[in-house]
This record gives structure tokens, C-alpha cells and sequence, in this order.
């Protein structure tokens, strides 16, 4: 991402939206690590956390996420009220019910468009599963291609 970052994202042309689409039948702990994910995020480190969870996703259970918190620097206190108290639950079910209105049935997914009058996208292309860096250029050059 972040050779993508250097090309698109600094020059204004591209936003880059994160959604929550946790799929607890295969990963029964991803609700409560996206719930970290936010906690991470009060306390201004959610991309860390968001790297850290994903780097040990064999260990994501509630009494592994403090660990996690500390090792990227968060108020482990704080963040365990977070976490504790659900607050992010709501957020990360309606990210979950919107993917779900979209047709998302995997991860990662990613929809690539153009914004409209409106101020909303309209979905030029859809890239699902891992894709490597030259997927992602051909796929944004051509959307950002059909703007000019």
C-alpha cells in the first residue's frame, strides 16, 4: 500500500476507504479484533493495531488483544475500558450489514469508482482477494483514466 500511497493518495487523487467485514464462521475472534482495531483507533493508532492483529492472527482471542495494545504503544488501561465496554460493536456490525447489501462475501474486497455530483462513488471496478501491487496500478490507472 504504501507505493500506492507515495503515487496516488499524496497527489489528492485517491481515497482509500477501510470497511469491517469480520467473518466469524471461518474467524471466530475477527468481531472482537475489529472492535480492537477502533479501541487502537481513540488513541490515535489504528493502523498499528489494525498491522499488529493482522501480522498474529493466530493469537486474537479477548485475553490476547491487551498484549497486542501494548506492544504498539496503547494505554492498555484505556484501551481494555474500550474493549470491555462494546463500543465500537455498533460501528463494526453496520460495516459488516453494508458489505453485506454490496455483495461482499469475502476479504479482502475492494471496490474502486469515480465520485459523482453527489459526492458518492459509483463503482467503476471490484478487486477481491490479495492482489499484488500491479493489479491494484493497472485497476486505479484505468479508473482514474475514465475521470479526465
Amino acid at each position: 500500500m504504501a507505493q500506492l500511497e507515495s503515487e496516488y493518495i499524496k497527489t489528492g487523487k485517491l481515497r482509500y476507504v477501510v470497511r469491517d467485514f469480520p467473518l466469524e464462521a471461518i474467524h471466530p475472534q475477527a468481531f472482537r479484533a475489529a472492535e480492537a482495531t477502533h479501541c487502537g483507533r481513540d488513541q490515535g493508532k489504528y493502523w498499528e493495531m489494525h498491522h499488529q492483529l493482522f501480522a498474529n492472527q493466530r493469537s486474537l482471542a479477548v485475553g490476547d488483544l491487551p498484549g497486542h495494545a501494548q506492544a504498539v504503544g496503547l494505554d492498555v488501561p484505556a484501551f481494555q475500558r474500550c474493549l470491555d465496554s462494546n463500543k465500537h460493536a455498533v460501528r463494526v456490525r453496520a460495516d459488516l450489514a453494508e458489505g453485506q447489501r454490496a455483495g461482499i462475501s469475502g476479504t479482502p474486497t475492494f471496490f474502486l469508482g469515480a465520485i459523482d455530483g453527489d459526492s458518492k462513488m459509483k463503482v467503476v471496478r471490484t478487486l477481491r482477494g490479495a492482489q499484488p501491487y500491479a493489479a491494484f496500478k493497472a485497476a486505479i490507472d484505468s479508473v482514474l483514466s475514465t475521470q479526465k
